[in-house]
């Protein structure tokens, strides 16, 4: 008897490899692993369409931590990620930036990479308290900028010109909500993303962590900005 049960598992591993191994060998190859809806493929990264033509990012010009002024200009021939955050935001943004340190611990060395970081709340982020917020989360690249400026021109480059949601709302903790996402920007200032299973841009990646997921977009996002420092 054990003979013959050792012949059956010998086919059940035979008729397994002949059947499945070549199928999960072509999925590698071709790369159409998914994970949460989100596409971990290989292809070139999508751009970001508005009426039929690739969106770049507006210009600005803030004052960051150091009271020096930085414009898009700056992140020029650099890859970089853009976010909206304030200071003494009580919910989602220390879990963005605790991911934002993450990024900058693998690509803040490298001076084709940046971070801008636009706080919401103006009026108390000056360039001194943002220098404090930095220093707290100690901030070691060149090119991580926390900024502020004008309030009108930061919630029309927040809202119109990325669209991602920002607004004062005093219903809510710390007074502000807003949504958070992180934008990721390649050298020639286009916004770029990977697609999802229907071939779609996704536009933004998740900079808060979620649950009951394997792969964080943050994970993604890093991927994604090593792809866009070899372009």
């Amino acid at each position: 008897m054990p003979k013959f049960k050792s012949i059956g598992l010998f086919l059940v591993v035979v008729i397994f490899g002949i059947l499945f191994i070549p199928k999960i060998i072509d999925r590698l190859q071709k790369d159409t692993v998914v994970q949460e809806g989100r596409s971990l493929s290989a292809k070139p990264l999508a751009y970001i369409s508005l009426n039929g033509e690739a969106k770049r990012v507006p210009e600005f010009t803030f004052l960051n931590q150091d009271s020096l002024f930085i414009s898009n200009e700056d992140f020029n021939n650099k890859v970089y990620v853009v976010e909206f955050f304030f200071t003494s935001c009580p919910s989602i943004c220390p879990i963005m930036n605790k991911n934002m340190k993450k990024i900058e611990t693998q690509f803040g060395s490298r001076a084709d990479f940046g971070i801008a970081s636009i706080s919401i709340d103006p009026e108390h982020d000056t360039p001194a308290v943002l220098k404090e917020y930095a220093e707290g989360y100690e901030v070691f690249s060149q090119n991580w900028h926390f900024l502020t400026g004008k309030k009108e021109e930061i919630y029309q480059l927040a809202n119109q010109g990325f669209n991602i949601f920002a607004s004062v709302n005093p219903r809510v903790a710390g007074g502000f909500e807003h949504q958070g996402y992180f934008a990721l920007i390649d050298k020639d200032g286009y916004i770029r993303s990977r697609t999802d299973r229907f071939d779609n841009p996704i536009v933004y990646y998740m900079g808060i962590d979620q649950e009951d997921v394997e792969v964080q977009e943050v994970d993604l996002l890093m991927e994604d900005i090593e792809k866009l420092l070899k372009e």
